[in-house]
């Protein structure tokens, strides 16, 4: 057993352990910290492929930017157990029933899944340099097309988030304004 085999079990069982939290924890922001755990855990997998830029992308936009969101979203609603809902028994046994179904489902792919070692050797697939290659050589036109469009949702949000021109100042105003000073 190698580091690559032991870094593998630890960042599996870490992010599957973290999963379940985000699952079981009645907290709200301690599942958000779960899942925050989760993400980085995937993000060890990504290295552990040679992925480093999918790696570094997961962390900044899902564990980052998504997961403060998160975060705010649960503090801004307050969430309380008193003020919560209780839910039903029909709600309960649905629940119960759906999760129970998710488990043969996840069980029967496991046991019809091919087990495929990876091979360990290094490779280029996942690096940056090559991820940009394609970008510019093959998928140019939609690489612009999507900068165009993102370039015209930004100057839209700046004209639909810009105030209206305030009208200039009466006479009263002024002659106000010039006792303060």
């Amino acid at each position: 057993m190698d580091i690559y085999d032991i870094l593998f079990w630890f960042l599996s069982a870490l992010a599957v352990a973290c999963a379940l939290g985000v699952i079981l924890s009645r907290n709200p922001v301690n599942s958000v910290m779960f899942l925050i755990v989760t993400f980085f855990a995937i993000s060890g997998h990504y290295v552990l492929m040679n992925a480093q830029f999918l790696a570094i992308v997961n962390v900044i936009v899902y564990a980052g930017a998504i997961m403060v969101l998160f975060l705010f979203v649960i503090m801004l609603m307050n969430l309380n157990a008193d003020v919560e809902p209780q839910k039903g028994q029909l709600v309960q046994l649905a629940g119960v029933i759906s999760g129970g179904v998710l488990f043969l489902v996840i069980l029967a792919s496991i046991k019809t899944a091919k087990t495929e070692y990876m091979d360990k050797t290094a490779t280029d697939i996942g690096l940056i340099t090559n991820l940009g290659k394609v970008l510019f050589t093959k998928y140019v036109l939609p690489f612009e097309i999507s900068s165009v469009l993102f370039l015209s949702a930004m100057i839209g949000a700046v004209v639909i988030g810009k105030k209206e021109d305030a009208k200039p100042p009466s006479k009263a105003d002024e002659a106000e304004m010039k006792q303060f000073l």
